[in-house]
């Protein structure tokens, strides 16, 4: 008698076919690429596969692009070229490439490097393994939406692997409605689509569940959340109650959250912060420039003057508030005197950190087009000037914490040092202690010394 045999299902021959194999992810770009990353490893785990550090062990390599600045175009040419001849000699590697330079320039990698087997889009995130398949049986494919799926992008359900068990990335936006002129991430990301307020406390409550104590909220412009939503039937930003509703999480004891926008910065998400215990004294402030006139090129929708407002209202709401922010040096028609304004207004500001490139053209927005883009040895001159700035800032921000008694939240073992910790305050400074201990514990330390971008310290 014949006996029915229950076939398997896809998805249980593609787990049954990789289970085993080793997977490689290389990661440009932002908090938001990062993220994806997580949630393709973790993709690839609920698959069968296993993490490797090691090209020569890697079956599939995927690349999660940015296209923010040229240098991230150049990164990931250079790599596909390596990657090139591991194919060669391994016929059997597969390539996969995603990101925000895969949705802008798809057909362009695709030219440039055949030998890819996958390239999908920024929307296309929780089809990474079907589309594996259908390179696996078809050969080459490449898969690219123009917008998120209709009622939004909610991926929050896909498996996540997270390089720290304790802390923890949660998306509440996708996209961006704004326009400035440098900017390629409406192009790529689409329109802002903000998650149900629900969904997001939900999320965060199964991370506490599973021992997460640490949140990021993530979005392009975060204070601008729920304005899609008509929440109570308005259409406004109702960031400062999820910030509050977040740290109300039972487990969760700190919450951080980038990027906003200073246009959008307003006292209610000040006041949210100063009034929610779990909530970090922490703000990344994007500046871009100390020139009015730069700004309004930018179409970044204030003055030098508002931003330093809004800082200053921040600061004087939220005590102990460390800052930090965004500039960028060599904006076309950026003189020396717009410049020295970009100067002078980090000595004011006196940010505790801050994120600083050169202009980057990027072909598609508006900056791309206008006159007077600034000499490349020019640029890089005045960058070294703003560095040099903001480091003294910065080691003076530090050796003013000499000798505090601070909470950090342990990370591992130093990658320099395994006998140093590494640890981060609320603020999200950096901090090392001597001796070993285990990721996502809470110590008590006293700071003995201070450089720019860390602070040395013994257990108090």
């Amino acid at each position: 008698m014949s006996v029915p045999v229950a076939l398997p299902t896809a998805g249980e021959r593609r787990a049954a076919s990789r289970a085993g194999r080793r997977y490689l992810v290389r990661t440009f770009g932002c908090q938001m690429n990062e993220h994806d990353s997580e949630r393709v490893a973790g993709l690839f785990e609920a698959d069968g596969m296993v993490a490797t550090g090691r090209l020569d062990e890697a079956d599939v390599v995927f690349i999660n692009t940015c296209c923010i600045r040229a240098n991230a175009d150049n990164r990931l040419y250079g790599t596909l070229g390596h990657l090139k001849a591991a194919k060669q000699r391994r016929p059997g590697l597969r390539i996969v490439v995603g990101g925000c330079l895969a949705q802008k320039d798809r057909d362009l990698v695709r030219r440039r490097a055949p030998w890819v087997d996958v390239v999908f889009g920024t929307h296309n995130l929780p089809r990474v393994l079907d589309l594996l398949d259908r390179a696996e049986e078809w050969g080459p494919v490449t898969e690219v939406l123009e917008a998120p799926a209709a009622g939004g992008e909610d991926v929050s359900d896909l498996p996540v692997r997270r390089e720290l068990a304790h802390s923890a990335w949660v998306t509440i936006t996708v996209g961006c409605n704004n326009a400035c002129a440098f900017c390629i991430v409406p192009i790529v990301r689409g329109p802002e689509v903000s998650r149900r307020p629900g969904d997001v406390i939900r999320q965060v409550q199964g991370l506490a569940a599973d021992g997460v104590v640490e949140v990021t909220l993530l979005g392009q412009n975060v204070n601008s959340y729920g304005r899609d939503l008509g929440v109570d039937g308005r259409h406004r930003p109702v960031f400062a109650e999820l910030l509050r509703r977040v740290g109300e999480v039972p487990g969760i004891r700190r919450v951080r959250f980038t990027s906003p926008h200073p246009k959008d910065m307003r006292e209610d998400v000040a006041r949210a912060m100063a009034e929610t215990p779990a909530v970090c004294e922490q703000l990344h402030l994007p500046l871009q420039s100390g020139s009015a006139r730069i700004l309004r090129a930018m179409q970044r929708g204030y003055t030098p003057a508002r931003f330093l407002d809004r800082l200053r209202m921040m600061e004087r709401v939220v005590p102990g508030l460390a800052t930090s922010t965004d500039v960028i040096v060599g904006f076309p028609g950026e003189t020396e005197a717009d410049f020295r304004a970009t100067l002078a207004v980090l000595e004011e500001a006196r940010f505790d950190g801050a994120f600083m490139f050169v202009y980057s053209s990027r072909p598609g927005t508006p900056a791309a087009a206008m006159e007077g883009q600034v000499d490349p040895a020019e640029a890089a001159e005045r960058f070294a000037r703003l560095a040099e700035l903001q480091q003294r800032i910065s080691l003076e921000k530090n050796q003013a914490l000499v000798g505090r008694r601070i909470e950090v939240l342990t990370e591992g073992p130093s990658r320099k040092d395994p006998q140093v910790a590494t640890a981060r305050t609320r603020t999200n400074k950096v901090v090392h202690l001597s001796g070993v201990f285990p990721p996502g514990g809470f110590l008590e330390a006293v700071v003995e010394r201070a450089a720019p971008s860390h602070l040395m310290a013994r257990l108090a």
